[in-house]
């Protein structure tokens, strides 16, 4: 049976392509004069979308890229909006100047609320990727089902797809584009086999026809998340034609995403990381990678975003988070009107399934600079301490408004104090 539209939706909907059908045509829709690769998906769409404008640039393609974290061309600039896709007026103005530039592809990271909102009319997609969909966004979309389909509006403009075969919904999405290729671990066509996760990079050999044909892809960002946004950026790569050996080379060449994965040294003896990681899946494809890679104990600081945002993750956040962590510290992370120990308690209900205790491997500290202190005060020679949910953001949600915060300005302020004498 078909669906029935929300009435608040079918007043807002069409104010909503109204708005980008008059923005897209005021800028002389720019989208047009330029290859859109579209990024869709739960987690990895930054990632992804990073690879691919690497790999397109490295192989000698002007390339631009619009991201949660950066837009531009050569010199990215940076994603102040605290949103992943921007409205339709600065999307189409960005989409112009990128074109401007003389860029031949773009590369553009967008969201279940843009696709639902219809921000990307007039911006014709040659390819669409599929990262993965899992539990996110249900504030929003209210089923799981109305998320997964806003995400195939993607595919259903798109004259190409390429999509995650190891996800449940691949079926749905390759079925969608005209034309489609898979890729994964365990199925797919195209498949990542030999596998190898270090603790700085992935290694993997995609085999070919021949063994001679066998592509070998070795990544310098960790977890095993990231075969798959390098399997989806070979996909990109091998539909337009780049060489085999461009492609190899360009995934290799990005050494860092802001915001993703990123190390922190300031002379501690124990490894600290930024991650964005924000969703229950996320912390499943991400925890057992870092747990593994630990000599000493995983030390996880983590919050989940309060206001009009899904409550339903908090529990599994805090379930998966002592599932592998040795110690789980729960802090903000962007509260807005909702009080901040509410939010704390429910994720403490899943950590305390996983078998923590309060004040023993379970923490409590509200305040996030203070929580990153406590953490690294915590840490000892060979654990590893990760911090998730706020990455490259450059504002702190509260009550009261917005702060100006970022997570490793942070986290170097409190590692410096660990080297500071005690007066």
């Amino acid at each position: 049976m078909k669906e029935k539209i929300p009435f608040y939706d079918s007043l807002v909907l069409p104010y909503h392509f109204s708005k980008s059908l008059f923005w897209g045509t005021r800028y002389g829709l720019p989208g047009r004069r330029l290859r859109v690769i579209g990024v869709t998906g739960t987690n990895g769409k930054t990632t992804t979308s990073f690879m691919i404008w690497k790999m397109l640039n490295h192989a000698g393609h002007r390339t631009g890229l619009m991201t949660t974290v950066a837009w531009g061309t050569e010199k990215l600039h940076e994603q102040v909006e605290h949103m992943t896709t921007v409205d339709s007026n600065l999307l189409n103005q960005r989409i112009q100047t990128i074109a401007n530039s003389g860029a031949e592809f773009l590369v553009l990271e967008i969201t279940s609320h843009a696709l639902a909102q219809f921000r990307a009319v007039g911006v014709p997609i040659e390819i669409a990727v599929m990262t993965n969909v899992t539990h996110e966004h249900l504030d929003y979309h209210k089923t799981f089902e109305r998320y997964r389909d806003a995400k195939r509006k993607l595919f259903k403009k798109a004259k190409y797809g390429i999509v995650n075969a190891d996800d449940p919904s691949a079926k749905l999405f390759a079925s969608d584009a005209k034309q489609s290729i898979t890729y994964g671990i365990n199925s797919g066509k195209l498949r990542a086999t030999a596998v190898k996760l270090g603790q700085n990079s992935v290694n993997y050999i995609i085999k070919g026809i021949k063994p001679e044909t066998n592509l070998k892809i070795q990544t310098q960002l960790a977890g095993k998340f990231n075969v798959y946004n390098s399997l989806a950026t070979v996909a990109v790569g091998r539909k337009l034609g780049i060489p085999d050996t461009e492609i190899s080379a360009g995934i290799h060449a990005l050494d860092q995403v802001e915001g993703r994965m990123v190390k922190i040294n300031e002379g501690q003896p124990f490894t600290v990381i930024i991650d964005y990681a924000h969703t229950p899946d996320a912390f499943e494809k991400l925890l057992p990678d870092m747990k593994k890679a630990t000599k000493g104990r995983l030390i996880v600081l983590f919050g989940s975003a309060g206001g009009r945002r899904d409550p339903s993750k908090r529990e599994p956040q805090g379930r998966i988070a002592g599932k592998y962590a040795d110690i789980v510290i729960l802090t903000e992370e962007d509260d807005r009107d909702t009080p901040g120990m509410e939010i704390i308690e429910q994720i403490a209900v899943g950590a305390r399934k996983s078998g923590k205790t309060d004040h023993k491997d379970l923490f409590f500290e509200l305040n996030r600079p203070k929580a990153i202190l406590l953490a690294s005060q915590m840490a000892k020679h060979g654990d590893t301490v990760i911090f998730l949910g706020k990455g490259n953001e450059k504002t702190i949600e509260r009550a009261d408004g917005e702060h100006p915060y970022y997570e490793e300005t942070e986290v170097r302020k409190a590692l410096k104090k660990l080297k500071t004498p005690k007066k």
